[in-house]
């Protein structure tokens, strides 16, 4: 190749250079497998989008996913796996050995993920509300199967980004028992349980006033009493603290605690707490995410995701909680946000305007970039020497911090 220096710059001959990178032309090998299987996954997609099922329940999604991917050759499909119902795993059989990445996908483009990359799938149907993952965890799903990483991708209003940052979360129903009596005759006889909940209710407003920017305390009174002229025996709750990172999530746990405490102190009610579930906060992958940013915006997307980590941090925080979290503390992951186009009052996830969005062929299309870009990931880790360890380096860094 003929180079010259001219006033600092090296001017190279057209004729040399193709234009064309590396990340660019490995997407054009993934794109022709996803873009086969787009137009057949476009109807497993609508299937499952307009048969929603609640968590742990989703047996229609279930059966769609399973039984296109026992239609892909090379796939062997094992459902109902790991003592959950509406999870199911995948092996292909026609790859060499190499890292076994798990894939999670909520917008049905998982199929196209996997067959581009040639591995181990393992995946629950249960995404909102369940923890499945940590279940999956528990089980050994993970463990067995020498999973190596972990990728998903998860859309809403916000902004496209790799490095997406979830809160710790702690769910949990606090209890009080307090005894009946006659609310005029002889309240004095009676411990008033909704009086030591209500106290413990604003306990926490008060508490709010002094907490950190990235805290949240949520709340609503589940049982508050049966009728207007007895003391109350019984009151209870369900209650929600978040904060940025699992060791403020503790901090602040203590915090709560003692303003349900204080409700038992004031009122003579006995307190029972019981935790309802808990996720830990989401830790991105640097290098992981460095790969995902390099194959998305290889895509041309109309927005681009910012080269600079700060930016792509900042702008992929949310204060949502998700099981992922609970993963990226045991493996490396990598939790894409993409945006898709809102309804017309611009809702977000957790909404019926949001729900009727995502079935749109725009969001299916959407999502099947954000499967091109994950599947490139897979590829750079199976065919780069060096560069899974760098990811469990830097994973192991991100834990000790």
């Amino acid at each position: 190749m003929d180079t010259s220096l001219w006033d600092d710059y090296v001017l190279i001959s057209r004729d040399d250079y193709s234009g064309e990178s590396e990340k660019e032309a490995t997407l054009k090998e993934i794109g022709v497998i996803v873009g086969d299987l787009e137009e057949k996954l476009w109807p497993v997609n609508k299937k499952i989008h307009d048969n929603p099922e609640l968590g742990f329940k989703e047996f229609i999604a279930h059966d769609a996913l399973t039984n296109f991917m026992r239609a892909r050759p090379g796939w062997k499909v094992t459902p109902s796996v790991y003592g959950m119902e509406t999870a199911w795993m995948a092996v292909f059989d026609g790859g060499k050995p190499g890292p076994v990445v798990s894939f999670n996908a909520e917008m049905d483009c998982l199929p196209g993920i996997g067959h581009a990359c040639g591995h181990n799938l393992i995946a629950s149907a249960s995404v909102a509300g369940g923890g499945g993952k940590i279940r999956l965890l528990e089980a050994g799903a993970y463990s067995d199967h020498k999973v190596d990483l972990n990728l998903i991708s998860h859309p809403g209003i916000v902004v496209d980004a790799a490095m997406m940052r979830t809160t710790a979360y702690y769910r949990f129903k606090a209890e009080y028992f307090g005894r009946e009596a006659h609310a005029a005759a002889n309240p004095w006889l009676g411990i008033n349980a909704l009086d030591a909940l209500v106290s413990a209710y604003n306990s926490i407003s008060a508490l709010r006033q002094q907490t950190m920017a990235g805290d949240i305390i949520q709340g609503y009174i589940t049982d508050g009493g049966i009728a207007p002229n007895i003391i109350h025996a019984y009151a209870a709750g369900i209650f929600v603290v978040r904060a940025d990172t699992q060791a403020r999530l503790e901090k602040l746990k203590e915090k709560v605690k003692a303003c349900f405490e204080a409700g038992a102190l004031a009122t003579g009610a006995k307190l029972v707490i019981t935790k309802d579930g808990a996720y830990k906060d989401h830790v991105p992958n640097k290098v992981l995410a460095r790969s995902y940013v390099g194959y998305f915006n290889a895509l041309h997307p109309p927005n681009r995701i910012p080269e600079d980590q700060g930016i792509d941090e900042m702008q992929g925080r949310t204060q949502a909680s998700t099981d992922q979290g609970d993963i990226s503390y045991a493996m490396p992951s990598l939790s894409a946000g993409f945006s898709i186009t809102p309804g017309p009052e611009g809702q977000g996830p957790h909404n019926p305007e949001f729900a009727v969005a995502a079935g749109t062929r725009d969001a299916f299309s959407k999502s099947m970039r954000v499967a091109k870009a994950l599947a490139g990931v897979a590829w750079d880790i199976y065919t780069c020497n060096g560069l899974l360890d760098e990811v469990k380096r830097e994973w192991e860094k991100d834990m000790k911090g």
